[in-house]
């Protein structure tokens, strides 16, 4: 049932995808060919936004499925909406001259050059001037279409910062230069690999791969490995890329019960910075700034008190009158600094101005007013 419940997903989303996709015939200069291309914009796409880009090759095979699980993502589980392109490469066996390389080598053929340049130097500029895209890029490809992202890594900066790669056909030595590379790479890069299991040649590559990225050990490498037996080449795509997109996403998602326990209790700095560190990476990753959710503030709140994190309390409360200022939040947070700081004038002024503002969540007038009571009654104000 976990595995059709991803297709019946797609399927159901498919249904609205037509009134936002546009499809055109793109006129290539690198190419000097006329290319069947797809674009998919969120419904209510607004300049005053920005929307991370997706190319996907096997535009035929993948682009759908790929709309489709934005689209589920975006509207319920918490990632930014996204302008999705997708390259038709079926007519003709095109992708195979597209994403060929050579035998000895590994490199792009010389229409596997002029497809690089076609990506990087038409596609892409165009929806970047045209449209709204944020700095974040994804790249999705299957087969020998997936081997064809590794290229962009080898350029001094990653044109893409997400690489969705289902099932490669690795080129010659692809397994072991993919490794060395992303080790010497101080750029943001999500690497998803995604297999079906397969005992030939290009498997013993796959598991190789898999090895080599394992042993990068570096805080900017997000590195993702999935196998799916009995998976086929329709299938594969189906499982892999939800889950892809789960993770990449991750830190754009307000903080799960998961995230709380195994990253914020267990985080050696006080949480406060978590909290900043996780939206400078949304800011630095997406080019905006997302507001605080209320739901990161109130586990930054919890982890404050379970850990007896005074020293967060301070910069939690300014945040909150940020974010929230006709709130009693960011006043309660603060008064409840001062009380432990062994600040009790302070602390009782500040609760008193948070007995004036609004309810919210969980914190109450009521729970003000004990503030104050029990201060009164201790320190005899």
């Amino acid at each position: 049932m976990t595995r059709i419940l991803p297709l019946l997903l797609a399927l159901f989303l498919c249904n609205g995808i037509l009134a936002q996709v546009k499809q055109e015939i793109f006129e290539s200069f690198k190419l000097q060919e006329r290319r069947d291309v797809r674009y998919y914009f969120p419904e209510d796409y607004t300049p005053d936004k920005k929307y991370p880009l997706v190319v996907v090759l096997d535009g035929e095979y993948l682009f759908d499925q790929v709309v489709a699980v934005s689209k589920f993502y975006s509207r319920f589980q918490g990632m930014p909406q996204a302008i999705v392109v997708g390259i038709e490469q079926s007519k003709d066996d095109l992708r195979w001259y597209d994403c060929g390389f050579e035998e000895v080598s590994g490199l792009p053929t010389d229409k596997g050059k002029l497809f690089y340049e076609f990506l990087g130097m038409e596609i892409i500029p165009y929806l970047d001037t045209t449209y709204s895209t944020a700095p974040f890029k994804v790249f999705v490809g299957y087969d020998i279409t997936a081997n064809f992202g590794n290229y962009y890594l080898f350029k001094d900066r990653s044109l893409f910062n997400a690489y969705i790669s289902i099932s490669p056909l690795l080129a010659t030595e692809m397994q072991s230069r993919v490794p060395e590379r992303i080790n010497a790479m101080d750029q943001q890069i999500f690497y998803h690999l995604i297999a079906e299991i397969d005992k030939g040649a290009d498997w013993d590559a796959l598991q190789q791969l898999d090895r080599g990225m394992k042993a990068v050990d570096k805080e900017n490498i997000h590195y993702f490995y999935d196998e799916y037996p009995g998976a086929n080449e329709v299938s594969v795509a189906t499982y892999g890329i939800g889950k892809a997109w789960d993770r990449t996403f991750q830190v754009f998602k307000p903080i799960s019960p998961e995230e709380y326990q195994k990253e914020i209790l267990t985080y050696e700095e006080p949480v406060f910075q978590y909290l900043q560190k996780k939206y400078e990476m949304i800011e630095s990753l997406f080019g905006f700034r997302k507001p605080v959710a209320l739901n990161d503030i109130m586990a930054i709140y919890a982890a404050c008190r379970k850990k007896e994190d005074t020293e967060s309390l301070k910069p939690l409360s300014d945040l909150c009158k940020q974010e929230f200022p006709n709130t009693m939040m960011g006043f309660y947070f603060e008064g409840e600094y001062y009380e432990q700081m062994g600040e009790p004038k302070k602390a009782l002024r500040t609760f008193e101005k948070a007995f004036g503002m609004e309810e919210i969540d969980f914190l109450t007038k009521e729970m003000a007013l004990e503030k104050m009571d029990a201060l009164k009654a201790d320190f005899g104000f």
